[in-house]
């Protein structure tokens, strides 16, 4: 089953395209050295219109599960001219339409802030994947309790959420990773610098099944 665009889909769509390059130089290194030892097929959860694209070699399959079917006609753009094989499924991370134990690597960057269920999103990955696959990560996170960013975030959590698409600036996403039931989490944490105060606080790395 599909999604309808909706309003804020197109906006968001519109929007990650706009920042595509920028987006690049804050995220572009960690990235590369997140996605250097992918296989030749992964899944990636909530691609959007395509910013990881750039990361993955000629040739790689990737199976997109992306919900905004306002991104997919960027998303196919951006595929062809990287030579990405891109199959889109254009289902919620609550659902994904792939076998148990199926899978080697699944990517999710920037996109557990905004499903519905977190844990349900990180359940589904964890049952595609076989004994020993991946979960490749980068997310923004919240700040610690009583610090700027914190208050920021919570301040701005409701408007923040409505604008884009469901994106909670507050939500606890490293105890759910801890929490779902993988082997082993590794992550390192950083920050974007001012004016991405409410976004500062990020985490990156891999969770192995």
């Amino acid at each position: 089953m599909t999604c309808s665009p909706t309003v804020r889909g197109r906006f968001n769509a519109w929007l990650l395209d706009l920042l595509d390059e920028g987006m690049d130089r804050r995220y572009g290194a960690r990235k590369r050295r997140l996605f250097r030892d992918l296989p030749a097929e992964i899944v990636e959860i909530g691609p959007g219109a395509g910013a990881n694209l750039r990361y993955y070699p000629p040739g790689t399959r990737v199976i997109a599960v992306e919900p905004n079917p306002a991104a997919h006609v960027r998303l196919r753009e951006r595929a062809a001219r990287r030579g990405v094989d891109l199959e889109i499924h254009g289902l919620r991370g609550e659902a994904i339409d792939l076998e148990d134990a199926s899978r080697d690597a699944v990517v999710g960057t920037l996109v557990l802030c905004s499903v519905e269920d977190p844990r349900r999103v990180l359940a589904e990955i964890h049952r595609i994947l076989r004994p020993g696959g991946r979960f490749l990560f980068c997310e923004h996170v919240a700040a610690p309790p009583g610090t700027a960013a914190r208050r920021a975030q919570d301040a701005l959590h409701r408007p923040w959420r409505w604008l884009f698409d469901g994106c909670h600036l507050n939500r606890s996403t490293p105890a759910l990773l801890y929490e779902a039931g993988f082997a082993s989490v590794e992550m390192d944490c950083f920050r974007l610098r001012p004016p991405f105060l409410p976004v500062s606080p990020h985490v990156f790395g891999i969770a192995v099944k």
